[in-house]
């Protein structure tokens, strides 16, 4: 027998009244937000039939998330920061701003405060063995297509391991390693050296972990390299570039992968290559061109000052 309580009056009331649409108290904003998600919960819970075992094991799942501080993991997993990069192109498409470089979702991972350069960066330390030497270099361009001089590239990754730095759960990279913050030079270029990454999974036995086994996916993303860009007068991209030949470059967990972000990758073994690089072997070359869009009306509509970021 299905019994669905949703539509009578005194449940519509009831979410009135717990969402503060009642009282002249309060966020006018977050009223909204509330009483929609609640609706749409209470909506579910009547039209799925789910049993309060079920909604509090949700309940426990939930916690155990938190407790992990896996909420910003399970949020790309979801498809959730895809829906909201798809979401920001069709405002620009509206506005008819073109995106020359696509963004693509940040992740959790990013930490504020790497070291900073003009032109040029090593990012990696060296200890990582494993890994393939790797030059990556470009040039930035504003929104007029001119290059642009002083403009700000943070740029960071994981090891071959698939830790990054200050995530690291063996304690064994630096402070910063591979990360770092480059100031195009008065050509607009930027350029580093450091490793090629490896992709990586979610934490075996995570909460995120659990909830995609349930959905029958997988939990594993392809090598790639993140980006924030910034300059006067645009707006900050963000964004990241997928390595190519990744088997799992069009199967990411996140969902992050985008037309237009996965340069070729360059095998340069020849000695003017070589020592033009000061490298002593064979090295991978990537080369990236990213192009930043303007301000609209003097403000980038896109900016998320809110996100909580790990400082160091």
């Amino acid at each position: 027998m299905t019994v669905t309580i949703f539509d009578r009056p005194d449940v519509q009331e009831f979410l009135n009244e717990l969402s503060g649409l009642n009282n002249q108290d309060g966020d006018p904003r977050m009223k909204r937000i509330v009483h929609r998600l609640m609706s749409d919960l209470f909506k579910a819970i009547d039209d799925l039939d789910i049993t309060p075992d079920e909604y509090w094991q949700g309940v426990a799942w939930l916690n155990d998330l938190g407790a992990a501080g896996q909420a910003g993991l399970v949020s790309p997993g979801l498809g959730i920061d895809h829906f909201m990069d798809e979401r920001l192109d069709a405002i620009d498409a509206a506005m008819g701003i073109e995106n020359p470089t696509p963004r693509t979702i940040e992740g959790p991972l990013y930490v504020a405060g790497a070291p900073e350069s003009v032109g040029f960066a090593r990012l990696d330390d060296g200890n990582d063995t494993n890994g393939q030497t790797l030059i990556m270099q470009g040039k930035v361009h504003g929104a007029d297509g001119q290059p642009l001089p002083g403009a700000k590239v943070e740029v960071w990754h994981c090891d071959t391991r698939g830790f990054y730095s200050h995530f690291d759960p063996t304690g064994q990279q630096a402070p910063f390693n591979m990360r770092r913050t480059i100031i195009a030079d008065d050509q607009g270029c930027y350029k580093f050296q450091s490793i090629l990454p490896s992709g990586y999974g979610v934490p075996p036995g995570s909460p995120t972990e659990g909830l995609l086994t349930a959905l029958g996916r997988h939990g594993q993303r392809p090598a790639h390299i993140h980006f924030f860009v910034s300059a006067d007068g645009h707006r900050k991209l963000t964004t990241q570039i997928n390595i190519e030949g990744d088997p799992l470059i069009h199967d990411d967990f996140a969902y992050a992968t985008r037309e237009g972000l996965i340069p070729k990758v360059v095998e340069r073994s020849d000695e003017q290559s070589i020592h033009a690089n000061n490298l002593n072997g064979p090295f991978a070359e990537i080369v990236f061109d990213i192009h930043l869009t303007a301000l609209i009306d003097g403000v980038d509509n896109q900016l998320n000052e809110q996100r909580r970021r790990a400082a160091a």
